[in-house]
């Protein structure tokens, strides 16, 4: 069992950054580490991803450019940097493990955390 956590969220005007973390119970040596975003009347995206082994990165086109996944050392915490912020941005962020995040089979989430971009 894995449990992650999320934080570092919050309130930003339109072309500010911020930074979310997500930290991981215990070591993810295997598969993929996601960041999704979902907001309220919309379905779920996965904005960005990074298979924890290889560090092959992951984005949707809609942050490509803007957004940064990365992980540290420990491979314990995954990070999404998120420049260039715009309104549609505005979601609650969620992390997620999975074996292989190209076929969505999430088997651990975090309970998210809000970002909200305004104009």
């Amino acid at each position: 069992q894995v449990q992650l956590v999320e934080s570092g969220g919050g309130s930003v005007q339109a072309g500010g950054s911020l930074r979310v973390s997500c930290v991981a119970s215990r070591y993810t040596d295997s598969g993929c580490m996601a960041w999704l975003r979902q907001a309220p009347g919309k379905g779920r995206e996965r904005v960005a991803a990074i298979y924890t082994r290889s560090g092959t990165t992951y984005y949707a086109d809609s942050v490509k450019g803007r957004f940064t996944i990365s992980q540290d050392n420990a491979k314990t915490t995954v990070y999404l940097q998120m420049n260039s912020l715009k309104p549609e941005d505005t979601a609650r962020y969620y992390c997620a493990h999975a074996y292989d995040c190209a076929l969505g089979d999430y088997n651990y989430w975090g309970q998210g955390t809000q970002v909200t971009v305004s104009s």
